[in-house]
């Protein structure tokens, strides 16, 4: 055997290597691989279904009933809307995009602290795969909680004699899925660069609770002083909020364009920034 058909044996050999080991062999997109991890993520806050669905729904509804009972006699309309009506819907979206945070943000905290995350990065799963599942996962507890509140809200309203209508169904969906996804690709975000806990109660401290509770949601940004009214114009959340209460009330503060345009954007962006910090595993690998 001469020097060339050696060559040529190792080569093959390489090759049959690199196809076993090297190289993906599910097609342009591990639909299992993704799929299994958006299960994992999906069961993991379902074992504890008291903890990360029923308490919120609780305390969402507590909110509701304390609003309504001892300020909603008292509280004139707003912008022709009963306080009520007005009140519900922003209750229901923060609980929507609150719990869409939470959920990516402590799922990858605790796998970095407890040294799991590896079981995540050593599975043939591209960043973009990553993304999509741990968004998927936390953006399905959000929905699922923001459904199980709407559901008991509608009770509650409709026991105190003022029913939940429904204006504009395409406006209810769309902002809810993009609040969900929105937050829940901040959690990645705040899961990934956080190394500890603290500073994961910091990012939601110091960013997500001003965001969502100067957004409009227990009053008319209308009725807020300047340099406040349009200060709120800047804050995404104040277009999630308004555009999901225009699909019940009917009316919109803001611009529903507008609110559109801004949520894709975040959307997009959010989405890149996932994308860049998994594939370069930023305090992943490390």
């Amino acid at each position: 055997m001469d020097g060339a058909d050696i060559a040529e044996k190792t080569n093959l050999a390489a090759a049959d290597l690199q196809a076993d080991f090297g190289v993906r062999r599910f097609g342009a997109v591990n639909w299992l691989g993704l799929w299994t991890l958006y299960l994992k993520e999906v069961r993991r806050f379902m074992k504890v279904v008291t903890q990360t669905v029923v308490a919120p729904v609780i305390s969402t509804l507590l909110f509701l009933v304390v609003f309504t009972q001892a300020f909603g006699a008292s509280r004139p309309a707003v912008a022709g809307v009963p306080f009520v009506e007005f009140l519900a819907p922003g209750l229901i979206i923060m609980a929507v995009l609150t719990n869409a945070f939470t959920n990516s943000s402590s799922s990858l905290i605790i796998a970095k602290v407890q040294g799991s995350i590896v079981d995540v990065l050593m599975p043939p799963l591209s960043a973009a795969e990553l993304t999509v599942a741990f968004v998927a996962g936390a953006a399905t507890r959000g929905l699922l909680v923001g459904a199980i509140t709407a559901a008991t809200s509608a009770g509650f309203m409709l026991a105190i004699g003022s029913p939940m209508h429904f204006g504009a169904l395409w406006a209810i969906i769309y902002f809810a899925f993009a609040a969900a996804l929105i937050f829940a690709m901040l959690g990645v975000i705040g899961g990934v660069w956080a190394e500890k806990f603290d500073q994961l109660a910091a990012f939601s401290n110091f960013v997500i609770t001003p965001l969502t509770f100067l957004s409009g949601t227990f009053y008319s940004v209308e009725r807020l002083p300047e340099p406040f009214r349009t200060a709120s114009q800047y804050n995404p959340v104040y277009y999630l909020i308004d555009g999901f209460r225009s699909g019940f009330t009917g009316q919109a503060e803001a611009s529903l364009t507008i609110g559109v345009t801004m949520t894709m954007a975040l959307m997009l962006g959010f989405g890149l920034t996932c994308y860049g910090l998994l594939r370069s595993g930023y305090k992943l690998k490390d």
